[in-house]
C-alpha cells in the first residue's frame, strides 16, 4: 500500500539543545518544547555567567523577564515514549559503527514501515490517544491539543533528517540520492554526508573508500543543523558580551560626567577660598596699615604735647631772662632791692635729660611679623604646589587648552586713553591701569571723553584682523569688558547692546553674569574668573571671551563690525569699598 503524506520521523521528537529525543519535555511560553533538563541548564549558565538580564527561547530568541514555570507536556512525553518503543522494536534507526555505517543484513520490513517513519494506522491511532489524553493549561481542549500536537510535528520539520544507512553502488552505476543535492565529483553521487575527520562532504561511496574509511561520519544536513544551533548560540554569546561593553561604556560616560562635576565643585571651591585668601590678606594689609598709622600718630601726638611743654618753659624762662636784664639797668636801688628777692629765686625746672619719643615702628617688630608670616605662608603654598604637580603628573592629558593657545598668538599691546575716559576714572600712568575715584576730577569735557557713564576707551582700534588682550579683574563684584565701536554715543545716558556699537560681557554682585544684547544674555560660569581674555576677529564678527587660568571659553557672540572697534573698558562705581580694586591690562603669556 502506499505511505500516506502525514508521518513523523525521530527528529520531530529531538530536543534543539541536545539533539537527543525528548526525555521529560517541557513547552516554553512561545511554543518550543525542550527536555526539562536542558532548557534549565541553558538558562542557569546564561544567568550564572553574568549575561543577558532575560530569560530567552533558545530558537526564536524570545524573551521572558520571569524565568517561566516550565510543567512536564505530559501528553508529548507519552507520544514520545511510544515513538521511543516503536522506533526500537520495529524500527532500526542508525546501524553505525565507529562512526561508519555498518552494512548489516536486516530483516526485512513490511510493505508500510520504512526506517524513519509511522505506518498510518498507528499514526490514526496515536491521533486518537493524544486527543484522549489530558490536556495541559495551555490546551484547554482536545482540538487545541491537536493543532498543538500538529504544530509540533510541523515545527520540528526543518530539523535534520533521521540518519539512514548510504546506500552504496551497484553494479548498474551509482546509488539513488535526494535529487537537488550537489554531486560528488569522483563517484556522481550526491553530497549528502559530511566527513568530521576532514572536516568536508562526502557521498556514500567516499566512505566505503580508503580515503574516509573508519572516519565519524554523519548526514550532512544533521551537521548543517548542528553548526547552525552552534552557530545561534554563539550569537547569543556575543550579544551578552557586547550588552555587557554597552553597559561598560555607559558606566565609562557616567564616571566622566560625575568627574567634571567634581572638578567644577572642587575649582569653585579654590576659586572661593583664594579669593577669600585674597580678600583676607587685602583685609589684613589694611589692618597693618591703619596700625602703622595709629603708632604714627601717638608718636606724633606725644612729641607735639612734649615740644608744647618744652616752648612754654623756654618761653618762661626768656620772659624771666627779660625781667633780670631790666633789673640790672635800673637806677631806682629801692624798686631793685624790692624786686630782688623774687626775681633771684630759680624757679623748679623739669628734667628733660630723661625724656624721648619712641615707637614699635623704629624697633621694626611689625615687619618682623609680617615677614615671619608670610615665609610660613610660602612654605604652606610650596605644599599646595607639590600636591597639585603631583596630581597633574598622573594625567595623560595636556594641561593646556588648545584654543585659548591659539588666541593668545594674536595678543596686542593695549593701552588706555585717558581723553575718553569718565571724569570719576582715574587711569595710570602707564595707561595699564583703571579704577573709579570718589568724586569728579577737573578734566576738558572734550568730545572723545564719556561724561555719564563710567569707561574709558584704548587708544588702539581694529577694522580687520584678529586681535587679543587680557585683563586682570581680580577680586571685584563688579566690571563690564569687550569692544566698542569708535562712532558710539559717549555723552549722556547712552543705550549699550550691539544695535549701538557695544559688545561686552558684563558681572553684577560678584555671580551675574552676563553678555549685554536687548535683553541681556545671562549665563551660568561655573568657574569665577580672575583674568579675562578678550579675542576679536574683525572680519568674521566675532567676540570671545576666555576665563584665562581655567583656560576655558566663556561666551562667544558673532556680528558685523560696521565701523574701528576699540577695546572698552569700565570698573563701575566703587559701591562704600567693594568694588574699589582696579582693572589691570596684564601682559599675555602664550600658556604651555
Amino acid at each position: 500500500m502506499a505511505l500516506p503524506a502525514a508521518f513523523l520521523s525521530e527528529d520531530q521528537f529531538t530536543c534543539s539543545i541536545c539533539l537527543d529525543v525528548f526525555n521529560n519535555p517541557v513547552s516554553t511560553p512561545c511554543g518550543h518544547s525542550f527536555c526539562q533538563s536542558c532548557i534549565s541548564s541553558y538558562w542557569d549558565r546564561k544567568r550564572g555567567g553574568g549575561g543577558s538580564k532575560f530569560y530567552q527561547c533558545p530558537l526564536c530568541k524570545e524573551s521572558f523577564r520571569k524565568r517561566p514555570e516550565l510543567h512536564i507536556n505530559r501528553t508529548l512525553k507519552e507520544i514520545t515514549e511510544q515513538f521511543k518503543e516503536m522506533a526500537n522494536t520495529d524500527v532500526p534507526m542508525d546501524g553505525r559503527v565507529g562512526g561508519v555505517e555498518q552494512q548489516q543484513q536486516q530483516p526485512a520490513l513490511p510493505p508500510f514501515a520504512k526506517p524513519g517513519e509511522m505506518p498510518e494506522s498507528i499514526f490514526a491511532e496515536m491521533m486518537m490517544r493524544f486527543q484522549q489524553l489530558p490536556t495541559s493549561s495551555s490546551d484547554p481542549d482536545p482540538q487545541s491539543a491537536s493543532r498543538a500536537f500538529q504544530a509540533q510535528s510541523a515545527e520540528h520539520q526543518g530539523r535534520p533528517p533521521p540518519y539512514s544507512p548510504p546506500r552504496s553502488s551497484t553494479l548498474s552505476g551509482p546509488g539513488d540520492s535526494s535529487p537537488g543535492l550537489p554531486r560528488c565529483p569522483v563517484h556522481l553521487s550526491g553530497l549528502e554526508l559530511f566527513c568530521r575527520t576532514d572536516n568536508t562532504c562526502v557521498c556514500s561511496v567516499c566512505v566505503e573508500t580508503a580515503e574516509h574509511r573508519g572516519h565519524d561520519v554523519i548526514p550532512a544536513k544533521r551537521e548543517w543543523y548542528i553548526k547552525k544551533s552552534q552557530l545561534g548560540i554563539a550569537e547569543l554569546e556575543l550579544k551578552d558580551l557586547i550588552c555587557e561593553r554597552e553597559r561598560k561604556v555607559e558606566e565609562i560616560q557616567n564616571s566622566i560626567q560625575e568627574i567634571r562635576a567634581a572638578a567644577e565643585r572642587e575649582a569653585d571651591g579654590a576659586v572661593g577660598a583664594f579669593s577669600k585668601l585674597i580678600s583676607s590678606a587685602a583685609h589684613q594689609q589694611a589692618k597693618v596699615l591703619e596700625v602703622i598709622e595709629m603708632s604714627l600718630r601717638a608718636a606724633e601726638h606725644r612729641a607735639q604735647s612734649l615740644l608744647r611743654k618744652l616752648e612754654e618753659e623756654i618761653a618762661e624762662m626768656k620772659k624771666r631772662s627779660t625781667s633780670l636784664s631790666q633789673l640790672a639797668m635800673t637806677e631806682d636801688y629801692i624798686l631793685f632791692l624790692k624786686t630782688f628777692p623774687t626775681l633771684s629765686t630759680r624757679p623748679q625746672y623739669k628734667d628733660w635729660s630723661g625724656v624721648s619719643v619712641s615707637s614699635q615702628l623704629t624697633s621694626g617688630l611689625i615687619l618682623r611679623t609680617v615677614n615671619q608670616m608670610m615665609e610660613r605662608f610660602q612654605e604652606e603654598m610650596n605644599k599646595l604646589s607639590e600636591v597639585c604637580q603631583r596630581s597633574s603628573s598622573d594625567q595623560s592629558v595636556p594641561r593646556n587648552n588648545p584654543k585659548v593657545r591659539r588666541v593668545q598668538e594674536y595678543a596686542a599691546d593695549i593701552t588706555l586713553d585717558p581723553g575718553t575716559a569718565h571724569p570719576r576714572l582715574i587711569v595710570s600712568a602707564d595707561g595699564k591701569q583703571v579704577h573709579c575715584g570718589e568724586r569728579h576730577q577737573s578734566l576738558p569735557d572734550n568730545p572723545e571723553r564719556f561724561d555719564r557713564v563710567v569707561c574709558v576707551l584704548a587708544h588702539q582700534g581694529f577694522s580687520s584682523g584678529r586681535h587679543y588682550w587680557e585683563v586682570e579683574v581680580g577680586g571685584k563684584t563688579d566690571w563690564d569688558l569687550g569692544v566698542a565701536s569708535r562712532s558710539v554715543n559717549r555723552k549722556g545716558k547712552i543705550a549699550v547692546s550691539p544695535a549701538y556699537g557695544y559688545w561686552f560681557l558684563s558681572l553684577r554682585d560678584r555671580t551675574d553674569f552676563a553678555f549685554r544684547t536687548e535683553p541681556s544674555t545671562s549665563m551660568t560660569v561655573s568657574i569665577r574668573p580672575s583674568r579675562i581674555g578678550i579675542y576679536v576677529d574683525c572680519d568674521k564678527g566675532l567676540v570671545s571671551f576666555y576665563n584665562v587660568e581655567a583656560r576655558v571659553l566663556i561666551y562667544t557672540f558673532t556680528d558685523c563690525f560696521p565701523d574701528t572697534i576699540h577695546p572698552f573698558f569700565s570698573p563701575c562705581t566703587n559701591k562704600s569699598g567693594q568694588n574699589e580694586g582696579p582693572l589691570v591690562i596684564w601682559p599675555v603669556t602664550v600658556t604651555e
